[in-house]
């Protein structure tokens, strides 16, 4: 007996170099895939493809045949329109392949005290250029990498100060169009291209809102405006424009942001503060 138990669980237990290679090279592609992903809009594709698999799971354990067949006849479909949606992030991880860039990147963790202070930093730059009647448009990334945006600007990659922002939006600097992007306590990229949205938000807006309220239909970030005209502060998030903010409110928001949780979210909405 003690034998024909040892035949069935002894092979269980061997694993030879072969599987080991295996194993390295399926964890190697799966976290370069990962990396690739991270910074764009294919990170929600990511996150939207494992809750369906786990629907399938959970379909099949209850024997949910309708939902299976949904599933069986949507796959085909699904895998085109993956492929024609994403085809610009495909297209730079076939790139990165060719280019042999294999480097390995961990994120470094940032203390909350840390993100409070630099968020306090953008208030104070804010609440200057508001008073002097400089315009600027920044976003605060949350949830949605913002890395399609940072690719059509300069990055930078820098400390956040309030002095580095004033000097970026000053008149005439050769950062001052465009936006600037927030990355928890780094300033990630300036002079970012934005898109315009085509909802009516008032003629008396002009192109600093415009691209606040595109950005903000499309990915979940904070967009803070300072109008050159009025010198008045403005919020964008989630496509909603709230005009005429002050300092406590801008602070309520920031400091509100889920940049700030340490938390690790599966899926979360885009609509609203946290």
């Amino acid at each position: 007996m003690n034998n024909l138990l040892s035949w069935h669980i002894t092979p269980l237990f061997i694993i030879s170099i072969s599987d080991i290679l295996e194993i390295s090279i399926l964890s190697f592609v799966i976290y370069k895939i990962f990396m690739w992903i991270k910074d764009t809009r294919a990170m929600s594709l990511f996150k939207g493809v494992i809750i369906i698999f786990a629907i399938s799971g959970i379909s099949i354990l209850m024997r949910f045949e309708t939902i299976l067949w949904l599933f069986s006849n949507l796959f085909n479909v699904g895998i085109l329109t993956v492929v024609i949606l994403f085809q610009p992030e495909l297209r730079k991880a076939l790139e990165e392949i060719g280019r042999g860039k294999f480097s390995l990147n961990f994120q470094e963790k940032f203390e909350e005290e840390d993100l409070k202070n630099s968020t306090m930093e953008i208030i104070d730059a804010v609440t200057k250029m508001s008073v002097v009647g400089t315009g600027a448009l920044i976003l605060v990334e949350r949830n949605s990498p913002l890395g399609e945006i940072e690719a059509t600007g300069v990055k930078l990659d820098a400390i956040i100060s309030k002095q580095l922002i004033l000097n970026i939006f000053e008149d005439n600097a050769p950062l001052h169009d465009g936006a600037v992007i927030i990355r928890k306590n780094r300033i990630a990229a300036a002079s970012c291209i934005l898109p315009l949205t085509e909802t009516e938000i008032g003629k008396e807006l002009g192109t600093r809102h415009r691209a606040a309220v595109g950005v903000t239909e499309l990915y979940d970030c904070i967009a803070i405006i300072v109008s050159e005209e009025t010198s008045h502060i403005s919020i964008s998030i989630s496509g909603k424009l709230i005009k005429n903010v002050d300092k406590e409110k801008l602070q309520k928001t920031l400091i509100g942001t889920s940049v700030y949780k340490k938390r690790l979210y599966f899926w979360k909405g885009t609509s609203g503060t946290k």
